[in-house]
């Protein structure tokens, strides 16, 4: 009998030495295991006297982690006990098993910790509906409570932080997300942005020596002030993501040289000449193939014959849902067209005026219905964005020729932006015609691919001359980006030359966002620094 309950209590509490398993009942949905504690006394909580004057014992029934489906109940007899200490302000006290209770704990350290890691993965109502699945009932609540308890892990002073933001409401609030780049944890957060709150932080911290950030000028304001002995480092991606929206906006700056790409229609041979299309007469048919009202007269026109051909009467008006009057003016015309008296699609539109315009803005190669719609209104257009789509629309679908138009600005910068290596062979030939016709893309093609050179050679003792050579070209928008990087010359030549950057933040970054999904946005700023801090 011995052996057996001693297996039990190796089976059940493996890593604790001071309890014996008494018995064990199993039933359909419950394990209940009776239990003590086999130490001659405890410690007093209040002065750390060690007593063994027992004064009496009651039984608890902490909850443990479910077996095989069912639940695990504990039937544990504990002892109270007298301090001896006379001074001490407790008379009486509880003897606690580590490892297994805790005071005013109902259930054990093992389930606790269990809940606690269900509740850090999945926060609170998703925790409480796994927790049932794992067969232990707990309200949602308490999944948080568990979590809120739990202690701050003790990070080692970090030597190179990487710092960034995160949007707890996009476009309205913003917290800072702190880093340690070598070990790739997260050492902290803050529920603001502010440079100051950011500089009292790495002013607690005199050890940091590198600050990986991006151009955001608060983190700069707020490194230079918290810590000054560091040095700060721009990241090499945001240094590449300006330089392409700065490309993009260069190349739709010379939209026109892209017109060089267009094949120009070759001139008639001495071959036999195609047949002239004769024009569609518009006295015939006043309203064309297309128009819903007209294919829905020539549709009812059509089934109004067919039945009278058929052999039916002219009282057909239940069958066809018209009125009497409705099919018997179907009946008396001949052609669908002679029921097309009205002269109102013959007047003047609200966009005759604006019609040039979109024409233009067509021939150039912008064909969204949208786009056109907010340009043409500032210059006076009152009438709705549906008639806008509708033109565009009959000149998408309209039979004349669709002539070659040029490649989009944002796909030109793809081929400036991207490795030579990587082009395809009519990608590599359309950039050459491109650069041979527009002597300013061709310098941007110079200027970004030497930025890419120091980029991913890390040379950023090039930076001045880079500097110097944009200058003297005619690209406002690489000018401005010079500006920026010449206002923070210090950090981008330290991004272009130092190996490191804020790769591991920005992966910490989308990491919060899929926390904030999971708890559907309404996680309190405490909530989500512990499960960022202890996950």
């Amino acid at each position: 009998m011995e052996e057996v309950v001693l297996r039990l209590k190796e089976l059940l509490f493996p890593s604790i030495a001071d309890v014996a398993v008494l018995s064990v009942d199993v039933n359909i949905e419950m394990v209940r295991v009776d239990a003590h504690c086999t130490t001659a006394g405890a410690v007093c909580p209040g002065c750390g006297a060690w007593s063994t004057r027992v004064h009496s014992s009651y039984l608890r029934f902490p909850t443990d982690v479910a077996s095989a489906g069912r639940s695990v109940v504990l039937q544990l007899r504990v002892r109270r006990f007298r301090c001896r200490n006379t001074l001490c302000s407790r008379r009486t006290f509880v003897e606690q098993i580590p490892g297994l209770t805790r005071r005013h704990g109902q259930c054990t350290e093992r389930l606790r910790s269990t809940l606690a890691s269900v509740g850090l993965a999945l926060a609170g109502r998703a925790g409480a509906r796994l927790a049932a699945v794992l067969g232990v009932s707990v309200s949602r609540s308490t999944v948080l409570r568990l979590i809120d308890a739990l202690p701050e892990p003790e990070a080692p002073a970090p030597r190179v932080v990487g710092v960034d933001e995160y949007a707890t409401r996009k476009v309205r609030h913003y917290g800072t997300v702190l880093v340690d780049v070598e070990t790739r944890r997260p050492i902290d957060l803050l529920p603001d942005r502010e440079a100051s709150s950011l500089a009292a932080w790495l002013a607690q911290r005199p050890g940091v020596e590198v600050v990986c950030r991006d151009r955001a000028p608060y983190f700069a304001e707020g490194a230079t002030t918290g810590a000054p002995q560091a040095v700060q480092v721009a990241d090499r991606w945001h240094l590449w993501h300006n330089l392409s929206e700065a490309a993009e906006r260069s190349v739709a700056q010379h939209r026109g040289c892209l017109r060089a790409l267009v094949p120009t229609a070759s001139e008639p041979g001495p071959g036999p000449r195609p047949e002239a299309v004769p024009a569609p007469d518009p006295s015939a048919s006043p309203w064309p193939r297309g128009h819903r009202f007209a294919d829905r007269t020539r549709a009812r026109h059509a089934a109004v014959h067919a039945l009278l051909t058929a052999g039916h009467s002219r009282r057909i008006q239940r069958q066809l849902k018209m009125t009497y009057r409705t099919v018997k003016q179907f009946a008396d015309a001949a052609n669908p067209e002679d029921l097309f008296t009205g002269q109102w699609q013959n007047r003047p539109s609200v966009l005759d005026g604006y019609k040039p315009h979109l024409d233009d803005r067509w021939s150039e190669g912008c064909t969204n219905a949208w786009k056109l719609w907010e340009e043409i209104v500032p210059l006076g257009y009152q009438g709705s964005y549906q008639r806008v789509r509708a033109y565009l629309h009959d000149k998408r679908t309209s039979p004349q020729p669709v002539t070659a138009r040029p490649p989009a600005p944002r796909a030109v910068a793809g081929w400036i932006l991207r490795h030579p290596d990587t082009l395809t062979d009519s990608e590599r030939l359309r950039l050459k015609t491109v650069r041979t016709h527009c002597p300013e893309l061709d310098a941007l093609t110079r200027h970004v691919r030497s930025f890419a050179a120091m980029l991913t050679e890390r040379q950023g003792e090039r930076l001045p001359d880079w500097l110097a050579a944009v200058r003297q070209d005619d690209l406002p928008s690489l000018h401005t980006l010079a500006a920026g990087i010449d206002r923070d010359r210090d950090a981008v030549t330290a991004g272009l030359t130092l190996p490191w950057n804020s790769g591991v933040v920005e992966g910490h970054v989308n990491r919060i966002k899929m926390l904030k999904r999971q708890m559907f946005g309404r996680a309190g700023f405490d909530l989500l620094r512990k499960r960022v801090l202890l996950a």
